[in-house]
């Protein structure tokens, strides 16, 4: 199997919202997500995975919270807004139409 591919800062923001739309979930999470649905062949930086978190809130399509349990460490939670959502379904549209460019242009045809 090939070594698994780092994550380029735009395409992790797509797929940080994505994971978002399952349920509320804290950074380990969502990178457990994204490289369980990658079959391991994307890799998550630690620090691009929180300068996407980070850049997500401002922008307002992700909420954070801090939520403290018992014997465990707090952590930040994060929700899908609902200018997220649409976001989200307004990027799949534009992924599809590059992939499908790229497919186009190198021959690899995908599902």
């Amino acid at each position: 199997m090939a070594e698994p591919l780092t994550v380029l800062r735009g395409t992790l923001d797509v797929l940080v919202l994505k994971a978002l739309t399952w349920a509320p979930m804290h950074g380990f999470e969502i990178t457990a997500w994204i490289e369980a649905r990658a079959t391991g062949n994307l890799d998550i930086v630690d620090s691009a995975l929180y300068q996407s978190l980070y850049r997500l809130e401002a922008r307002g399509w992700i909420h954070g919270r801090w939520v403290e349990k018992a014997g465990q460490r707090r952590r930040r939670y994060y929700r899908l807004t609902s200018g997220g959502r649409q976001i989200l379904d307004a990027q799949r549209h534009t992924w599809r139409a590059f992939a499908d460019a790229i497919a186009r242009v190198t021959g690899v045809e995908h599902a």
